[in-house]
């Protein structure tokens, strides 16, 4: 179906589509308090069973001690986070924090969740996230041992 478009430029046409939207949850749960998981192929997964060729992938810790990020594959870079994060808010002595004065010991995941971010929203270009070079997408875990989620939304015609 074709309409001309609304503000005196009646000579163009547009194409009319109905966008699509598809949901997700993946589930972690890690062995240790902190970890990073390489996502990428789980999200192309979903992108793939959406069936969206142009559009947006959003990619969201549905947690407030855990994080998605995007950055590089690599194992040195990884324990550089995990040293930097550590050394930013580290879990130990617990009694630092005032969140676990009610019997918590986590405030310093929640700390390292906000540095390291909720969530990613990647453009989706031809059926394919639209990366640079080098990205990837991951789950960083910081109060793990338990079961957790992340939501991907994927938006688009």
């Amino acid at each position: 179906m074709h309409r001309g478009i609304v503000g005196g430029c009646s000579n163009k046409r547009i194409r009319e589509t109905v966008m699509k939207s598809y949901r997700k949850e993946l589930w972690f749960n890690t062995d240790g308090r902190r970890a990073y998981v390489n996502i990428t192929s789980q999200v192309e997964e979903a992108l793939a069973a959406s069936g969206v060729r142009e559009g947006l992938c959003l990619v969201n810790a549905m947690h407030i001690s855990a994080s998605v990020f995007i950055n590089d594959d690599e194992s040195g870079l990884h324990r550089d986070f995990d040293r930097w994060l550590e050394e930013l808010a580290p879990h130990a002595p617990i009694d630092q924090y005032r969140h676990n004065d009610t019997g918590e010991d986590n405030a310093d995941a929640h700390l390292k969740r906000t540095i390291m971010g909720r969530e990613v929203v990647v453009a989706i270009t031809d059926g394919k996230l639209d990366f640079g070079p080098w990205e990837q997408i991951f789950y960083g875990e910081f109060d793990g041992r338990r079961r957790k989620r992340v939501l991907v939304k994927i938006i688009g015609d």
